[in-house]
């Protein structure tokens, strides 16, 4: 559900639907407690209330906190791996140089292959919460054997097949790496305190007794916009292939690689 509402609504509306519709809950919920009890708004517990809404929004705020930083280390580590796959793919193809003419362009092709089944074929499973390995074991093969089928001879040419074995593995250990980051998500146990945190928050808020209703409702519609901006980010952060603000494969399309594009 949350992959399905990041690849189908911009952040845009989703934020706008997203917060808007927990204020809107919050607004609505503090105008029903204290329509049923009009005597909240005398205050007589605020000191109560005003006590216990501190020690769960410290919490609260520690927990968020938390995830956020973690979610956004993933993302940033995504985003690394994602270079240094693409790094390594370039440079396989300027090692490759070094390589007689025809064993060169067998490289480049098997390059190409596997860049474009990266990008056309794995990136989009990726975006959809289901990436396989198998989207590019085939390319992977064919780097290989095009490697295994030539014997190097000149010192220079060992040199650079050395570099280019050294390079292909260093792929397939990022390519581990990026579908694995891809399959990853924020535990249950931390959605649940994320998201069910939100819900002990918000209607401790409605408890705060002021007799101006106005002040009530800012201060009700201000915690809760708080609290769903950052549920917001925790849910854009907890799939970085997935949405608008996603990792992209530009990666794949630059530099050396340009030219199979």
């Amino acid at each position: 559900m949350e992959i399905w509402l990041l690849n189908h609504l911009p952040t845009l509306p989703l934020a706008l639907i997203m917060v808007g519709g927990i204020v809107a809950l919050a607004l609505a919920g503090s105008v029903l407690v204290y329509r049923r009890h009009p005597t909240l708004a005398e205050g007589q517990h605020n000191d109560m209330v005003g006590a216990g809404l501190g020690m769960f929004a410290a919490i609260y705020g520690i927990i968020l906190a938390f995830v956020v930083v973690t979610l956004w280390t993933e993302t940033d580590e995504a985003e690394t791996v994602v270079a240094n796959e693409s790094t390594y793919l370039a440079q396989m193809v300027r090692d490759s140089r070094a390589f007689p003419t025809a064993q060169h362009a067998r490289m480049e092709d098997a390059v190409s292959a596997y860049a474009h089944a990266v990008v056309e074929v794995q990136w989009p499973l990726m975006r959809e919460g289901r990436p396989r390995y198998g989207a590019t074991e085939r390319a992977i093969e064919d780097m290989f054997t095009t490697l295994n089928s030539f014997e190097p001879r000149t010192e220079r040419e060992k040199a650079f097949y050395r570099e280019t074995i050294s390079d292909i593995n260093k792929v397939v250990a990022e390519r581990r790496a990026r579908i694995t980051k891809a399959q990853q998500s924020l535990p249950g146990l931390f959605k649940v305190l994320a998201y069910g945190g939100a819900l002990v928050i918000i209607p401790l808020t409605f408890l705060y007794g002021n007799k101006s209703q106005r002040v009530r409702l800012l201060f009700v519609g201000s915690v809760a916009a708080l609290v769903g901006f950052s549920l917001l980010l925790v849910l854009v952060l907890d799939h970085p292939f997935s949405g608008d603000i996603s990792v992209p494969p530009d990666a794949f399309k630059e530099g050396a690689l340009a030219k199979f594009w």
